[in-house]
């Protein structure tokens, strides 16, 4: 597991070392993760890195933005469930391993 403080910190990260599986908050300093998806699905190298996206905000409309973006998985922050988080990640994971 590796740490980013940010979206900006976050691609360097990326584009530096293999990684299976991104979980991005929405809202981050400098680069928000709508714009770190955009950035990873531009990238060959990065592009088929699965990304799970975390937002305050529950609503349709943002889940729907959050999924066109290229996210695999939108989970809202209110009604986060660790167990429904590690059944997301092993699905995905599936998908790469």
């Amino acid at each position: 597991v590796r740490t980013a403080a940010d979206g900006d910190e976050a691609l360097r990260l990326l584009r530096s070392e293999p990684v299976n599986l991104v979980v991005s908050d929405v809202r981050m300093p400098r680069l928000d993760g709508l714009g770190l998806i955009a950035r990873l699905r531009a990238d060959p190298r990065t592009s088929g890195i699965p990304v799970v996206l975390f937002s305050s905000s529950d609503s349709e409309e943002d889940r729907r933005r959050g999924l066109a973006s290229g996210a695999n998985a939108f989970l809202s922050k209110s009604a986060f469930d660790r167990g429904h988080l590690v059944d997301v990640v092993k699905n995905l994971l599936r998908g790469v391993a």
